[in-house]
């Protein structure tokens, strides 16, 4: 790419930053093929939730500079260039394999691509620029003397400065739609006149174009060579990462101390999350739950300290009241004791996170799931009035449930019953029952 009215590049300036354009060469153990792919998706995760929460450019740029310092270090600081690129192309795998997921893992990279750019230096960003073999060139001295006038007047109206020392590159305007549309270049015949630190629009969006058409070409090959050859090694790996729940382990009460059956109305009325609430109510109205809701409302009382005697009691409690007491120890009693790892494998099993909840497609008669996706928007209105939700609060939970942001809806109704924001957001029910008793517990012991 020529640059002219320019210093020449200097043959040492190097960049961090990765176009991804091709696979590494490296050996990588399997453990770090998978640490590395869920550090990376903490950070794209952490990005779509601050973009459903409608963040402002500046706090956006401050939560991906955060985000990747905190997840994509490494012990060894040579080898974090490495833990980038690898963890990209073993994400890049696991997103090719549907339009969904292809989708999803466009935008995200597409983002934390942007705003990584936008920190580079000029000479960083000049060194990508070339990579990328772009045919614009910079604006000759007579070229940039014949619009100099323009361009400082649409300097000014976006509140820059532009000098003569200013580097701009003439682009087919229909390159730089974010430009245009915001008024931010000078367009003439076609051309829009792009300054130097504007030029991530035109970086950005060949590097969504080369993702895009990569990630096409990535699923061609997972879907007619790498799935079957790998399906003792990777597959299952790759598979699983797309759904990977990456918060604590709640198979286990860890901060919080054991309820007891006493409580358990209470608690399920001041801190159980809808999905969970819902369940609860259902099994106290109709004194039966289907497997899957037995299994969703059993293991997150599990998770939030209901101990195995107690939980027992509990279910015998209510399925006697529908089937009586022997037919609940035939049929029933089993599940519960195989739960807490007393029958069967006797595995540790480990409550549900909300991205399986939301995975799950009920039938007709069940009641697991998460309501955010599987109400009406009339029966999630009551059930949220119930709740005490309503006003704006209820609106902007609504908005969230129509955009497909479930996760955000559950925080939004977290953040309005206990008039305390969660930065965090929702990601798992228990997170939610210990959220809420820690902002709760105090005030309880106050009042008794």
């Amino acid at each position: 790419m020529e640059i002219i009215r320019s210093q020449k590049k200097n043959e040492t300036t190097s960049t961090n930053l990765s176009l991804y354009r091709s696979a590494p060469v490296l050996e990588v153990r399997l453990d770090d093929f998978e640490l590395y792919a869920i550090d990376r998706l903490r950070v794209l995760k952490g990005i779509s939730d601050g973009l459903s929460r409608g963040k402002k450019p500046d706090e956006m740029e401050k939560l991906v500079n955060e985000l990747w310092r905190s997840n994509m270090r490494h012990l060894d600081a040579s080898q974090i260039t490495n833990k980038d690129i690898i963890s990209h192309f073993v994400l890049r795998l696991v997103y090719c394999r549907t339009e969904e997921l292809r989708k999803w893992f466009l935008s995200m990279e597409t983002t934390l691509f942007r705003y990584r750019f936008r920190i580079e230096s000029p000479e960083s960003q000049r060194v990508l620029m070339a990579e990328f073999q772009l045919p614009y060139k910079a604006l000759s001295h007579v070229e940039y003397e014949g619009v100099k006038d323009k361009l400082v007047q649409v300097s000014r109206s976006i509140g820059q400065t532009s000098t003569v020392d200013t580097l701009f590159f003439k682009v087919p305007f229909q390159e730089v739609p974010e430009l245009v549309a915001n008024r931010r270049v000078f367009l003439l015949k076609g051309n829009a006149y792009v300054a130097m630190n504007q030029v991530a629009s035109i970086v950005v969006s060949h590097f969504r174009s080369n993702l895009s058409k990569a990630l096409v070409l990535t699923n061609r090959k997972w879907t007619s060579t790498i799935r079957e050859q790998e399906k003792g090694r990777l597959t299952p790996i790759v598979e699983a990462l797309s759904s990977s729940y990456l918060g604590p382990d709640y198979s286990q009460s860890r901060e919080i101390a054991d309820i007891s059956l006493k409580d358990i109305d209470q608690l399920a009325n001041s801190s159980f999350p809808l999905c969970m609430r819902h369940l609860f109510n259902r099994l106290r109205e109709d004194h039966h739950l289907k497997h899957g809701g037995r299994m969703q409302l059993g293991l997150f009382l599990k998770g939030v300290g209901l101990r195995l005697e107690d939980a027992l009691a509990f279910w015998r409690a209510e399925f006697s009241q529908k089937v009586g007491s022997e037919r609940f120890e035939k049929e029933y009693a089993y599940t519960v004791r195989h739960n807490y790892g007393k029958e069967g494998k006797r595995t540790d099993y480990t409550p549900y996170s909300c991205q399986k909840i939301i995975s799950f497609t009920p039938s007709v008669g069940d009641h697991h799931g998460c309501p955010y996706r599987h109400f009406s928007e009339d029966n999630l209105r009551a059930a949220l009035s119930t709740m005490g939700i309503g006003g704006r609060a209820m609106d902007d939970v609504m908005d969230k449930v129509r955009n497909h942001h479930y996760q955000l809806a559950c925080t939004l109704t977290f953040e309005a019953i206990h008039s305390s924001s969660c930065d965090t957001g929702i990601n798992h029910p228990n997170q939610y029952f210990s959220q809420s008793r820690k902002l709760l517990s105090p005030k309880d012991q106050l009042s008794t």
